[in-house]
């Protein structure tokens, strides 16, 4: 795992973001909130808890779910952060990110939940919906 300052920013500019320290291992969520959130795979890094934003007036949160919140740009709606509650955890949409290194796409979750009208053609590691809840949900998740 290579961990590297990441700066980026929304569409239309309204929000810049800076994250301390950021995973260039970029990884493919297939769940069907991602889906719908996104119209595909929300790829995305994961850059931990240090992330700050400039724009914030700008910021929109959604709460997806009990254990977590999405984030987006409420002027272009570019989709901002995953994040968790608990944790505090961002996971960025790597496409946001002005530079960040050599990505690595390595790893896809939710493999179960991903129609089979598309693939990568990466290999990857692979998780399913209830090996990422057993991972990092709390136990009252109530997937």
């Amino acid at each position: 795992m290579t961990n590297s300052a990441g700066k980026g920013g929304c569409l239309c500019g309204a929000v810049r973001f800076t994250a301390a320290a950021c995973d260039n291992h970029v990884g493919a969520c297939h769940c069907g909130m991602c889906r719908k959130w996104g119209g595909g795979p929300l790829l995305a890094v994961d850059c931990g808890r240090d992330v700050e934003f400039v724009g914030e007036k700008s910021v929109g949160v959604y709460a997806s779910s009990d254990w977590a919140e999405r984030g987006f740009c409420a002027r272009c709606g570019s989709h901002l952060f995953y994040r968790l509650k608990d944790s505090g955890q961002y996971m960025i949409p790597v496409g946001l990110f002005d530079e960040i290194g050599t990505p690595v796409f390595d790893h896809q979750v939710f493999i179960d939940s991903k129609p089979g009208w598309y693939d990568f053609a990466n290999q990857t590691e692979n998780m399913t919906g209830a090996e990422v809840f057993a991972m990092f949900a709390p136990k009252d998740h109530g997937a």
